[in-house]
């Protein structure tokens, strides 16, 4: 009977490590905008790749990590924009090291799944003044 509710034990930690992979995934989706101007394009970059957005107001996935993301826009008539997001730790993968373990977590770290980006981020632009 003990071997048996060990033996459960270790398949439903195994099952739970990695978590958040498998409940968020290891992209997201986020929203630009850089208002007032339309029409803008933006790269978005972290140390898991580099995208590309041709047109503002829109919407691009991203990698998930650790790292933060830059972004930059731009339009012709009005000055480039940068912006550095910050990367915030989501608040299951406590839960996951809790339930799944430290192998839960640590999947979900490695692949980026315990991090995530705001949904929606605005870089407002200035007109170029000459």
């Amino acid at each position: 009977m003990k071997k048996t509710i060990l033996v459960s034990l270790i398949s439903i930690i195994g099952l739970l490590s990695g978590c958040a992979s498998i409940v968020s995934g290891t992209s997201q989706r986020i929203s630009v905008s850089t208002a007032p101007a339309k029409g803008a394009s933006c790269s978005l970059e972290n140390n898991k790749g580099k995208w590309y957005l041709n047109n503002t107001p829109g919407t691009v996935t991203v990698n998930r990590s650790f790292n933060d993301l830059q972004i930059n826009c731009k339009k012709p008539g009005y000055t480039p924009t940068f912006k550095q997001v910050a990367s915030n730790t989501k608040g299951m993968v406590f839960g996951n090291a809790v339930f799944g373990g430290i192998l839960g977590a640590g999947i979900d770290m490695a692949d980026g799944a315990a991090y995530e980006y705001p949904q929606s981020i605005d870089l407002p632009m200035r007109k170029h003044v000459a």
